[in-house]
């Protein structure tokens, strides 16, 4: 989307230099921008005129922050088909929710199996567990498109393996993963699933009842339009986890042990309130907008992005290459370009804003071939238009001329 005006530009005669110099954000897969006018009204409005914590208190501001928080749980648990919205855990992020389900499930000597395509916020805390707790960790390596074979999974399950963790598509080059068969195998094998939503919540419809997901992460400044600093951790009914953190709830204050009730257990000291109030108006105007629809958008969008690149020489695209079969992020290169460089250039000359390099995902780039110099990475996002990529077109060609 062109975001913001600059000054000027009169009688020019280079095609990028149009009446005002605009900014086209394409970098929604590290975090999505515009966001909603509705949510920075509903963050205006806790700051403004609530400013009370949730949970704490009695009086009428802290009622109405109990009441925004409460919101904005019942309204993720209907994104994400769980019936009971105590099952969904407030966190800072996706990775403090991964981290949460990881750390507080996995014991000395469990098996783990995940999968080529995982960002970071899987593969630090299932590396620092196979370091200092002695689990052991087993990657399905995908092929270079970022597919995985589900038979790979299977010839990996043994009697200690506790846990399977899968993204529900690369944050590198968009692949989607069949999450649905892979939940059907952890059940097969009473195995705990758990999903790394973050690139998928919101514009691709997920239902954690149906699809029988144990644990579900995911941001909510990304897909779910909503600000930093937000996310949540679904867990299914009987599942307990250790928490990965202790202290003050508002409940049970007479006690010095955490509270073993959701959500409670998992959301000790005081919340983001207006993190989680701007995530509350997000998530229903993602609810009234329709994650179907939002999905339609950004795949027309990402055909069109495919298409017009494949018609450019020395342009490397990266992964499927079929909007049917990924989400709306596109990975590419230059040749005889480092991916830096095409960053920078977009940046400096062009005022778009993609990211490169690695995407804090080195294994996923080590499965594509991409590592260690990374790729371009450009992540559409509801706001976008195709005269936005039309513009980045453009800019590409003049790179490679």
């Amino acid at each position: 989307m062109l975001l913001y005006a600059k000054s000027p530009i009169l009688h020019s005669k280079n095609e990028f230099e149009r009446n005002y110099i605009m900014s086209i954000y394409l970098d929604n897969a590290a975090t999505s921008y515009p966001k909603p006018d509705c949510v920075l009204e509903a963050m205006s409005y806790y700051f403004k005129d609530i400013g009370a914590n949730s949970g704490r208190s009695a009086h009428k501001q802290a009622q109405e922050a109990s009441r925004l928080v409460f919101e904005a749980r019942e309204g993720i648990a209907k994104l994400i088909g769980a019936k009971d919205s105590s099952r969904i855990i407030f966190t800072s992020n996706a990775t403090e929710g991964l981290n949460t389900a990881i750390l507080g499930s996995l014991e000395k000597g469990n098996r783990v199996i995940t999968t080529s395509m995982e960002h970071n916020s899987v593969m630090r805390p299932l590396r620092f567990l196979e370091k200092n707790r002695g689990i052991k960790v087993d990657v399905i390596k995908c092929s270079e498109k970022g597919i995985l074979n589900l038979d790979d999974i299977k010839k990996k399950i043994t009697k200690d393996t506790k846990l399977i963790v899968a993204t529900t598509a690369s944050n590198v080059v968009g692949t989607l993963l069949p999450i649905q068969n892979i939940a059907r195998i952890a059940k097969e094998y009473n195995i705990l699933f758990l999903v790394d939503a973050a690139q998928t919540i919101g514009s691709i419809p997920i239902d954690v009842e149906e699809s029988q997901i144990d644990m579900l992460a995911f941001s909510g400044h990304k897909g779910l339009l909503g600000p930093q600093g937000t996310g949540c951790l679904y867990i299914k009914e009987d599942i307990k986890l250790t928490p990965l953190k202790f202290g003050g709830t508002g409940s049970k204050s007479e006690f010095e042990t955490q509270p073993d009730f959701l959500p409670d257990k998992y959301e000790s000291g005081t919340p983001n309130l207006i993190g989680i109030t701007g995530l509350g108006a997000s998530v229903k105007f993602i609810l009234d907008k329709g994650v179907e629809n939002i999905r339609e958008k950004e795949k027309k969008l990402t055909e069109y992005l495919l298409q017009e690149l494949q018609k450019i020489k020395k342009v490397i695209i990266y992964g499927t290459q079929d909007s049917q079969k990924q989400t709306a992020v596109v990975s590419i290169n230059i040749k005889d370009m480092e991916s830096s460089d095409v960053g920078d250039i977009l940046d400096r000359d062009y005022e778009i804003g993609v990211r490169c390099g690695l995407h804090c995902a080195p294994i996923a780039h080590q499965t594509i071939g991409t590592f260690p110099s990374g790729t371009v990475r450009i992540s559409l996002g509801y706001f976008n238009t195709e005269a936005d990529i039309d513009y980045l077109l453009r800019a590409i060609r003049k790179i490679i001329q």
